[in-house]
């Protein structure tokens, strides 16, 4: 995930996949626009689904230089030959990870909308530090990363930040100036056309 002046997307998969076809689904989407890394993010704890999945993934992305990250098992992460983890409790394991995967590998955190378990996380290593929602939902306690935070972060620490969940595209617009990274999976997964959906969105960075 090489930084760069204007945000890139960081495309997610849907929590569940049919394998026989999501691959397919997934070409189609990486040769749309352009993407700076996919997430595994399925909620299935099967360990052999997710070595299936893994290993399907990887020979689509990896043909198109595209880093692969898997949610939270960074053991998986190490025996698929993937590039890294995304953990979901900020600050909590990132060196744990970080020692298992090596000083190449990508290890990102989810810190939810707190600063402080951003800047821990952070300061423990993650190579990118996500937000979110960024909208207000009916979900948790209807909290969400603001422009502020993302402001405030792009002008006070170096690593990299990801805006993440609920994106539109006049967000995507919005936060763009203050934003390295948006993470996009359901906008897009839930369309008749994820492709264009990943078009529309990826056009308001401009």
């Amino acid at each position: 995930m090489a930084d760069a002046e204007q945000p890139q997307i960081y495309l997610i998969t849907p929590a569940e996949v049919e394998l026989s076809s999501f691959p397919d689904r997934l070409a189609t989407v990486l040769d749309a626009a352009p993407v700076a890394c996919l997430r595994l993010a399925l909620t299935s704890t099967d360990e052999d689904r997710l070595m299936r999945a893994g290993d399907a993934l990887r020979e689509v992305t990896h043909a198109r230089d595209v880093p692969l990250v898997i949610d939270r098992h960074w053991q998986l992460a190490e025996r698929l030959g993937l590039d890294g983890v995304h953990l979901l409790d900020g600050a909590r394991n990132v060196r744990a990870a970080r020692k298992a995967l090596g000083q190449d590998a990508i290890v990102g955190a989810f810190s939810g909308t707190s600063r402080h378990d951003g800047m821990n996380a952070g300061e423990a290593g993650a190579d990118y530090v996500a937000f979110g929602p960024c909208a207000a939902t009916a979900l948790g306690d209807g909290s969400f990363a603001d422009a502020e935070l993302f402001g405030w972060w792009s002008q006070m620490i170096e690593v990299p930040v990801v805006a993440e969940g609920g994106l539109t595209a006049e967000l995507v617009a919005s936060l763009a100036p203050v934003t390295d990274f948006f993470a996009i999976g359901p906008e897009i997964w839930k369309a008749e056309d994820p492709a264009e959906a990943l078009k529309t969105l990826a056009s308001a960075i401009l």
